[in-house]
């Protein structure tokens, strides 16, 4: 299991422009403040959202948890250690299909737990598959499958592994209302089996209330926590029956600035 911390996080990039002629480059120093002083931390088994305007470090956050990207200043810990790098024990699951094309849905499920010995692999993978409901397609390829089955097979590829952090980045972008719904709820449905720390950035907020124990907005850029909000309610959830989240509904519109009817 995982308890992450993130410590007086800064994060900022570099503008460089095209200056000058025939081709020259020159770095004109423009520093852009994505994140700026964040303080978190995400406990054990815990299942946070984070909300946020486009363009405000959400993903950026993400990815330096996974130790795909670093603090300009600040730290990330994981256990009390600092994330110097990408660990084997967090799994990052993409906006877009991370599944290798040529390789068909039990391979690229296969992929996760390599290290394991027959005939234990086999079970494991089969266990897995059959967890998302792709155990009559675990021999297509990825080009053969819908977008929802593409999501539940990365799914099945990212627990395969056993992680302590599960990190998802948007994983319900581009999928068709009702397909969003159902790999939603095999989200929260794996969620509550697994118990492991899992962070899931997303732009719909009826997402977030649904699924999170906790929910997190950020700000514009540059960003800050605006909200950090523990969710004490069981699932399944009605946001739309229950005052209290329909309150902090219309309150996290709010926030991000947008006006909406209903």
């Amino acid at each position: 299991m995982s308890c992450i911390q993130v410590k007086n996080l800064k994060k900022s990039f570099i503008d460089r422009r095209r200056a000058g002629r025939g081709g020259e480059r020159a770095s004109l120093g423009n520093e852009i403040l994505v994140l700026d002083n964040i303080n978190l931390e995400f406990a054990e088994g815990e299942l946070v959202c984070i909300l946020g305007p486009s363009g405000c470090g959400k993903s950026t956050l993400l990815r330096m948890v996974a130790g795909f990207d670093f603090p300009t200043t600040g730290e990330v810990l994981i256990n009390d250690e600092p994330v110097t790098g990408s660990r084997s024990d967090s799994i990052f699951v993409f906006q877009h299909s991370g599944l290798l094309p040529w390789m068909t849905v039990w391979e690229n499920v296969e992929l996760g737990v390599r290290h394991i010995q027959d005939p234990e692999k086999t079970q494991t993978i089969q266990e897995y598959i059959a967890m998302v409901e792709l155990d009559r397609f675990e021999h297509h390829y990825p080009h053969q499958l819908s977008g929802g089955m593409l999501r539940r097979a990365e799914l099945a590829r990212a627990l395969a592994v056993n992680p302590n952090t599960l990190i998802m980045d948007e994983p319900f972008s581009g999928l068709d209302f009702l397909t969003h719904m159902k790999v939603r709820e095999e989200v929260v449905n794996m969620h509550e089996f697994i118990q492991k720390t899992t962070l899931v950035v997303t732009h719909d907020i009826d997402d977030a209330l649904i699924m999170g124990d906790r929910v997190i907005v950020m700000s514009g850029r540059p960003s800050q926590v605006k909200l950090d909000v523990k969710l004490p309610y069981g699932r399944p959830r009605d946001v739309l029956k229950t005052p209290e989240l329909m309150a902090l509904r219309d309150e996290i519109f709010f926030m991000l600035g947008v006006s909406y009817v209903v």
